[in-house]
């Protein structure tokens, strides 16, 4: 298998449902093994900085590829995938059996990023492919591909309602800066709820 060093991240932290969300570690310490260039946000419920306010109705949207997803994951694989190393090399693992495509499909589709979630749309907005609800998203993270090309994946884990299954899907941006830039304006989505709960 292969080690990773981690060269360059951004990290925050979100106060979310504290049942679907757990402490996260040092990243430093989690990602001591990468080798890729990862860029990690951790959702979680020890929140304390903001990453930025969004105004309320703002909507930012990045042109993006869709990968694939892992569906339906039992809950107690959630727990096995709470650090970022864990979660990436579970997604390499799911690439190398082919649960995984390496490379997306060419249609670039719009993914928009809101005070409610996410929504991946295609580019005319007529046909929505997913949305992922801001309360179940449980982490996201992005990270080089690994192909040589400057491709960033980013990778989302939702859980459902009942909390009984977990998600992961994920998409390709087209470089690093866009992929960092997703993240960030997420973190700040979870932000900007956080402040309107309290207030």
């Amino acid at each position: 298998m292969m080690f990773r060093k981690v060269k360059k991240r951004h990290s925050s932290s979100s106060s979310q449902s504290s049942e679907i969300s757990t402490k996260s570690k040092s990243v430093d310490s989690s990602l001591g093994g990468l080798s890729r260039s990862s860029t990690v946000a951790s959702l979680d419920n020890d929140s304390g900085k903001g990453a930025g306010n969004v105004p309320s109705e703002a909507c930012t949207e990045f042109r993006v590829k869709y990968v694939g997803a892992l569906e339906q994951l039992h809950f107690d694989m959630s727990r096995a995938l709470q650090e970022p190393l864990d979660l990436i090399n579970y997604i390499d693992a799911a690439q190398q059996d082919g649960k995984l495509p390496f490379v997306p499909g060419e249609e670039e589709m719009m993914l928009g990023v809101s005070k409610y979630g996410v929504k991946v749309a295609s580019l005319d907005q007529c046909d929505v492919l997913h949305r992922h609800p801001l309360y179940l998203i449980m982490r996201m993270l992005c990270y080089d591909d690994g192909l040589g090309a400057g491709r960033n994946l980013l990778a989302l884990k939702t859980t459902d309602g009942q909390q009984e299954h977990c998600s992961v899907w994920v998409y390709q941006c087209s470089c690093a800066e866009q992929a960092q830039s997703i993240c960030k304006v997420l973190s700040a989505s979870f932000d900007c709820a956080l402040t309107s709960e309290k207030s």
